[in-house]
Protein backbone atom coordinates (compact mmCIF):
# COMPACT_ATOMS: atom_id res chain seq x y z
CA UNK A 1 0.00 0.00 0.00
CA UNK A 2 1.16 3.69 -0.76
CA UNK A 3 0.08 5.61 2.42
CA UNK A 4 -0.73 9.22 1.64
CA UNK A 5 -1.24 12.37 3.65
CA UNK A 6 -3.32 15.43 2.21
CA UNK A 7 -3.31 18.73 2.62
CA UNK A 8 -5.66 21.56 2.03
CA UNK A 9 -7.45 24.14 3.53
CA UNK A 10 -10.69 23.38 1.34
CA UNK A 11 -12.73 20.29 3.15
CA UNK A 12 -14.61 19.42 -0.28
CA UNK A 13 -11.47 19.83 -2.18
CA UNK A 14 -9.82 16.94 0.43
CA UNK A 15 -12.53 14.97 0.07
CA UNK A 16 -12.31 14.94 -3.88
CA UNK A 17 -8.69 14.38 -3.87
CA UNK A 18 -9.22 11.80 -1.42
CA UNK A 19 -12.38 9.96 -3.77
CA UNK A 20 -10.24 10.08 -6.78
CA UNK A 21 -6.93 8.45 -5.24
CA UNK A 22 -8.80 6.18 -3.44
CA UNK A 23 -10.48 4.32 -6.40
CA UNK A 24 -6.57 2.63 -6.93
CA UNK A 25 -6.89 0.12 -3.89
CA UNK A 26 -3.47 0.30 -3.36
CA UNK A 27 -3.54 4.10 -2.04
CA UNK A 28 -4.63 4.65 1.32
CA UNK A 29 -5.45 8.25 2.91
CA UNK A 30 -3.56 7.51 6.22
CA UNK A 31 -4.30 11.42 7.43
CA UNK A 32 -5.69 15.11 5.85
CA UNK A 33 -4.89 18.51 7.31
CA UNK A 34 -6.20 21.79 6.84
CA UNK A 35 -2.89 23.85 6.99
CA UNK A 36 0.90 23.49 6.11
CA UNK A 37 1.69 23.65 9.88
CA UNK A 38 -1.10 20.38 10.06
CA UNK A 39 0.14 18.42 7.45
CA UNK A 40 3.77 18.99 8.88
CA UNK A 41 3.04 17.42 12.33
CA UNK A 42 0.98 14.86 10.29
CA UNK A 43 4.13 13.70 8.30
CA UNK A 44 5.95 13.31 11.19
CA UNK A 45 3.22 11.55 13.12
CA UNK A 46 2.24 8.83 10.32
CA UNK A 47 5.38 8.84 8.10
CA UNK A 48 3.35 8.76 4.77
CA UNK A 49 5.11 7.25 1.75
CA UNK A 50 3.44 11.00 -0.10
CA UNK A 51 2.21 14.20 0.95
CA UNK A 52 0.13 15.75 -1.55
CA UNK A 53 0.43 19.29 -0.43
CA UNK A 54 -2.02 22.28 -1.56
CA UNK A 55 0.60 25.55 -2.15
CA UNK A 56 -1.89 28.27 -0.61
CA UNK A 57 -2.87 27.07 3.00
CA UNK A 58 -2.97 29.67 6.29
CA UNK A 59 0.01 29.40 9.22
CA UNK A 60 2.39 26.95 7.11
CA UNK A 61 1.84 27.43 3.29
CA UNK A 62 2.67 24.62 0.79
CA UNK A 63 5.87 25.91 -0.05
CA UNK A 64 7.02 26.07 3.36
CA UNK A 65 5.64 22.38 4.44
CA UNK A 66 7.40 20.69 1.69
CA UNK A 67 10.99 22.20 2.66
CA UNK A 68 10.06 21.46 6.29
CA UNK A 69 8.46 17.74 5.71
CA UNK A 70 11.61 16.92 3.73
CA UNK A 71 13.75 17.72 6.16
CA UNK A 72 11.81 15.75 9.24
CA UNK A 73 10.52 13.13 7.25
CA UNK A 74 13.14 12.41 4.04
CA UNK A 75 11.29 9.63 3.51
CA UNK A 76 8.03 11.32 2.52
CA UNK A 77 7.74 11.94 -1.41
CA UNK A 78 5.69 15.70 -1.78
CA UNK A 79 3.53 16.56 -4.38
CA UNK A 80 2.57 19.85 -4.84
CA UNK A 81 -1.29 20.79 -6.14
CA UNK A 82 -1.50 23.78 -8.15
CA UNK A 83 -3.28 26.08 -10.31
CA UNK A 84 -2.76 28.06 -13.44
CA UNK A 85 -0.86 30.85 -12.58
CA UNK A 86 0.64 29.88 -10.08
CA UNK A 87 3.99 29.30 -11.90
CA UNK A 88 6.56 31.74 -9.89
CA UNK A 89 5.58 29.49 -6.85
CA UNK A 90 6.58 25.82 -8.91
CA UNK A 91 9.26 26.99 -9.56
CA UNK A 92 10.54 28.24 -5.90
CA UNK A 93 9.22 24.48 -5.04
CA UNK A 94 11.97 23.21 -6.95
CA UNK A 95 14.81 23.68 -4.75
CA UNK A 96 12.73 22.77 -1.87
CA UNK A 97 12.31 19.18 -2.38
CA UNK A 98 8.87 18.63 -4.27
CA UNK A 99 9.12 15.04 -6.44
CA UNK A 100 5.91 16.08 -8.42
CA UNK A 101 4.01 19.53 -9.41
CA UNK A 102 -0.29 18.50 -10.46
CA UNK A 103 -2.92 20.36 -11.78
CA UNK A 104 -5.93 20.81 -9.45
CA UNK A 105 -7.92 20.94 -12.29
CA UNK A 106 -5.95 18.51 -15.09
CA UNK A 107 -6.84 14.90 -15.70
CA UNK A 108 -7.74 13.23 -12.44
CA UNK A 109 -6.39 9.88 -13.81
CA UNK A 110 -3.03 11.99 -13.07
CA UNK A 111 -3.25 12.37 -9.58
CA UNK A 112 -2.44 8.28 -9.36
CA UNK A 113 0.10 8.24 -11.69
CA UNK A 114 2.04 10.85 -9.86
CA UNK A 115 1.93 9.09 -6.63
CA UNK A 116 2.68 5.84 -8.17
CA UNK A 117 5.44 7.77 -9.73
CA UNK A 118 7.15 9.60 -6.58
CA UNK A 119 6.39 6.65 -4.46
CA UNK A 120 8.33 4.29 -6.63
CA UNK A 121 11.74 7.19 -6.47
CA UNK A 122 10.94 9.06 -9.55
CA UNK A 123 9.52 12.58 -10.50
CA UNK A 124 6.19 13.53 -12.01
CA UNK A 125 5.11 16.61 -13.48
CA UNK A 126 1.91 17.50 -15.30
CA UNK A 127 2.94 18.83 -18.73
CA UNK A 128 0.42 21.41 -18.27
CA UNK A 129 3.08 22.77 -15.15
CA UNK A 130 6.63 21.71 -17.02
CA UNK A 131 5.65 24.27 -19.81
CA UNK A 132 4.47 26.81 -16.85
CA UNK A 133 7.98 25.91 -15.32
CA UNK A 134 9.45 26.63 -18.37
CA UNK A 135 8.03 29.45 -19.46
CA UNK A 136 8.75 31.49 -16.07
CA UNK A 137 12.27 30.64 -16.61
CA UNK A 138 12.54 33.39 -19.43
CA UNK A 139 13.73 33.34 -22.99
CA UNK A 140 11.91 32.04 -26.21
CA UNK A 141 10.79 28.47 -26.14
CA UNK A 142 13.59 27.68 -29.57
CA UNK A 143 16.57 29.34 -27.50
CA UNK A 144 15.30 27.94 -24.20
CA UNK A 145 15.01 24.16 -25.95
CA UNK A 146 18.69 25.08 -27.55
CA UNK A 147 20.63 25.77 -24.40
CA UNK A 148 18.88 23.21 -22.42
CA UNK A 149 20.41 20.62 -25.74
CA UNK A 150 23.35 21.42 -25.12
CA UNK A 151 23.63 21.17 -21.46
CA UNK A 152 23.49 17.18 -22.79
CA UNK A 153 26.42 17.29 -24.83
CA UNK A 154 28.05 15.38 -21.74
CA UNK A 155 25.60 12.69 -21.33
CA UNK A 156 26.05 9.15 -22.77
CA UNK A 157 23.08 7.83 -25.19
CA UNK A 158 21.94 5.51 -22.37
CA UNK A 159 22.37 8.28 -20.17
CA UNK A 160 20.06 10.68 -22.08
CA UNK A 161 17.94 7.55 -22.84
CA UNK A 162 17.59 7.42 -18.64
CA UNK A 163 16.96 11.11 -18.59
CA UNK A 164 14.13 10.98 -21.06
CA UNK A 165 12.63 8.64 -18.81
CA UNK A 166 12.89 10.46 -15.91
CA UNK A 167 11.09 13.11 -17.67
CA UNK A 168 8.30 11.23 -18.60
CA UNK A 169 7.88 10.05 -14.74
CA UNK A 170 9.27 6.76 -14.55
CA UNK A 171 10.55 5.45 -11.20
CA UNK A 172 13.90 3.62 -11.34
CA UNK A 173 12.29 -0.05 -11.38
CA UNK A 174 10.13 1.49 -14.41
CA UNK A 175 13.37 2.69 -16.11
CA UNK A 176 15.01 -0.50 -15.06
CA UNK A 177 12.01 -2.63 -16.79
CA UNK A 178 11.88 -0.62 -20.07
CA UNK A 179 15.71 -0.35 -20.05
CA UNK A 180 16.52 -4.25 -19.72
CA UNK A 181 18.93 -3.37 -16.91
CA UNK A 182 19.09 -4.09 -13.20
CA UNK A 183 17.60 -1.01 -10.81
CA UNK A 184 20.73 -0.78 -9.33
CA UNK A 185 21.95 0.49 -12.78
CA UNK A 186 19.58 2.77 -13.16
CA UNK A 187 19.99 4.33 -9.79
CA UNK A 188 23.93 4.82 -10.76
CA UNK A 189 22.77 6.32 -14.07
CA UNK A 190 20.19 8.81 -12.33
CA UNK A 191 23.24 9.82 -9.97
CA UNK A 192 25.64 10.12 -12.65
CA UNK A 193 23.24 12.28 -14.98
CA UNK A 194 22.10 14.86 -11.56
CA UNK A 195 26.25 15.49 -10.75
CA UNK A 196 26.83 16.01 -14.52
CA UNK A 197 24.04 18.71 -15.58
CA UNK A 198 24.51 20.03 -11.62
CA UNK A 199 21.54 19.43 -10.31
CA UNK A 200 19.79 18.47 -6.87
CA UNK A 201 17.07 16.09 -8.01
CA UNK A 202 15.22 14.97 -10.24
CA UNK A 203 12.81 17.04 -10.60
CA UNK A 204 15.16 19.69 -12.18
CA UNK A 205 16.54 17.30 -14.36
CA UNK A 206 12.85 16.39 -16.03
CA UNK A 207 12.09 19.69 -16.35
CA UNK A 208 15.57 19.83 -18.14
CA UNK A 209 14.31 16.85 -20.06
CA UNK A 210 10.67 18.88 -21.18
CA UNK A 211 13.23 21.90 -22.27
CA UNK A 212 15.32 19.44 -24.53
CA UNK A 213 12.07 18.04 -26.04
CA UNK A 214 12.69 14.64 -24.71
CA UNK A 215 9.52 14.26 -23.93
CA UNK A 216 6.05 14.01 -26.04
CA UNK A 217 3.51 16.26 -25.12
CA UNK A 218 1.62 16.12 -27.94
CA UNK A 219 -1.48 14.16 -26.46
CA UNK A 220 -1.90 17.11 -23.70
Amino acid sequence: MIRVLLADDEAMIRAGVRAIVETDPRIEVVAEAADGREAVDLALAHRPDVALLDIRMPRMDGLAATAEIRRVAPATAVVVLTTFGEDAYISRALGDGASGFLLKAGDPRELITGVHAVADGGAYLSPQVARQVIARFGGGRAAREAEAVARLEGLTQREREVLALVGAGLSNADIAARLFLVEGTVKSYVSAILGRLGMRNRVQAAVLAYEAGMVDTSDT
